[in-house]
């Protein structure tokens, strides 16, 4: 299963709440068009029938949602999803082995 950081549970939160969707919004992930193996990330106002959903608080006590396709859901399983500034600020997600 999906685990998430409180830092990207809390920039899903800031993302969710940036984008002034509701209250049951969060970040789905899905397999991506591009060729390889690459993840595509989205907000999403709710999940779609298949999706798994894996809830988590965030460091600010704000709570956070993603939602994993169907055919994604595999792909991260027994990993970690972390968030963070990349050199020019930009956020960033990413995925790694749980320990």
């Amino acid at each position: 299963m999906l685990t998430l950081t409180e830092n990207a549970a809390t920039a899903i939160a800031t993302l969710v709440e940036g984008a002034q969707a509701p209250a049951d919004a969060g970040l789905r992930i899905s397999d991506s068009a591009e060729p390889g193996p690459a993840l595509e990330l989205a907000l999403a106002a709710a999940p779609e029938p298949a999706d798994d959903v894996v809830e988590a608080p965030g460091a600010d006590g704000r709570g956070a949602r993603v939602f994993l396709d169907g055919t994604a859901s595999a792909a991260p399983s027994g990993r970690t999803l972390d968030a963070g500034a990349d050199g020019e600020g930009r956020l960033q997600f990413g995925l790694r082995e749980q320990p």
